[in-house]
């Protein structure tokens, strides 16, 4: 037993290692041809609307990211392309947290006192994309029965995530998920093939009543699970198959089924329940598959756990791409966000957010996923939000000095 287990362990870090190799050759002639990403050193004057703002959303959660730095070896990296310095050089903002409530000009005046924002860019280009995401609730059973017909499930004992930042330093942040087979490890079963024949080694947990409510609990990452009891609890992402993220309205607006103007959450959802028969099929599409776990609800007020490992605070956590960003870092989007009733003029969205999440589909330098809560309003808001906008970064003082008037980084 020991010996295929040695050898079972040997067979996975010889494929890890081949797949580092070949992620950092694939990333050589990227690096010959990708836009680089720029910091560019600016004022909290050119944060749009900043003296008006009210960042003390933010200053909690940024709270509950410095809980978590705190316990980290100072001299460990941020993480993402290394703009972010180490550990230790966030710890002094950490300690001068405000230990009482404060007004919204004491907590500007907090981050105003450790940081200097800079504007991230790709090249020159200073305009991305900013998305939402909430909090669904689903309804499900811990017996099949009824309408109670679709498994979630936990993750599989047989699943593996290589850290390739393990094997080279420049692959820091990227990782290969498969399932182990024996000596091999494979691709996980896609979205499709687990549907048609489930996965082994795979808990389920409790079965939903409704397919398409399952399949945006995959997209949004977590929720909440109301059961025929009467109890409930959250379900919190766990892992993901490995598989890319595919967005069904791509593969809708491809067939001609939906317009690309107008897309949102909700102009998906009513098109599956209106076309059952084509639903799985067009669901499908997407590869994906998030598996689960089970925790109590906690505090009401705050989302499940993000990327970070701390509970997402609405309007004040932010999905941001991990090999780009470092998480716990305040960051200063100024977009646009729609009204909660449908016909309503767009807001400005000028805030200071806290990046400790992470999406599949959340990719790029000037990309982010702000996370809006739980209940109908935010599900309103987060299903379609499209806007496009600018992305700052708070970083200390002695960091964004160092950066110069504008320094570039290699795009992952």
């Amino acid at each position: 037993m020991a010996r295929r287990r040695l050898g079972f362990i040997v067979v996975v870090l010889a494929i890890a290692a081949l797949l580092a190799w070949w992620a950092a050759r694939n990333n050589y002639f990227r690096t010959l041809v990708a836009p680089s990403v720029r910091l560019t050193l600016v004022s909290f004057a050119d944060l749009p609307r900043w003296r008006d703002s009210d960042p003390r959303p933010a200053l909690a959660a940024f709270a509950r990211s410095c809980a978590v730095l705190i316990k980290k070896a100072p001299n460990s990296a941020m993480g993402g392309i290394g703009y972010a310095g180490t550990v230790d050089d966030w710890l002094p903002a950490c300690r001068a947290l405000p230990h009482a409530e404060v007004s919204a000009a004491r907590a500007r005046r907090f981050f105003e006192s450790w940081a200097e924002p800079v504007a991230v860019s790709i090249g020159d280009e200073l305009d991305g994309t900013f998305t939402g995401y909430y909090e669904p609730e689903i309804h499900a059973s811990r017996a099949r029965h009824g309408a109670f017909q679709t498994p979630v499930y936990g993750t599989p004992d047989s699943l593996l995530t290589v850290d390739l930042g393990q094997f080279r330093d420049d692959l820091a942040g990227q990782h290969i998920t498969g399932c182990a087979q024996g000596h091999k490890l494979l691709r996980c079963p896609s979205r499709g093939a687990i549907d048609a024949g489930g996965i082994r080694q795979a808990k389920i947990l409790f079965y939903a009543d409704d397919p398409i409510s399952v399949f945006f609990l995959h997209i949004q990452g977590s929720g909440r699970v109301r059961f025929d009891d009467g109890s409930a609890e959250r379900v919190a992402y766990d892992a993901q198959n490995g598989e890319p993220y595919t967005p069904i309205g791509r593969t809708l607006i491809a067939e001609g089924a939906l317009p690309a103007e107008g897309m949102s959450m909700q102009v998906l959802r009513r098109w599956l329940s209106e076309h059952p028969n084509d639903a799985r099929r067009v669901m499908e599409t997407d590869k994906s598959f998030i598996f689960f776990r089970e925790a109590p609800i906690g505090d009401d007020m705050l989302g499940s756990d993000g990327s970070e490992g701390v509970p997402l605070t609405p309007e004040a956590s932010l999905a941001v791409d991990m090999r780009i960003h470092p998480l716990g870092a305040p960051v200063f989007v100024a977009a646009t966000r729609p009204d909660a009733a449908l016909g309503r003029t767009d807001h400005d969205f000028d805030q200071l957010l806290v990046a400790q999440d992470s999406g599949g589909a959340i990719k790029g330098a000037v990309r982010g996923d702000v996370f809006w809560g739980f209940g109908s309003e935010a599900e309103a808001i987060a299903g379609r939000m499209k806007s496009t906008g600018k992305l700052y970064v708070l970083l200390p003082k002695q960091l964004a000095m160092r950066l110069g008037t504008a320094k570039d980084f290699a795009a992952p």
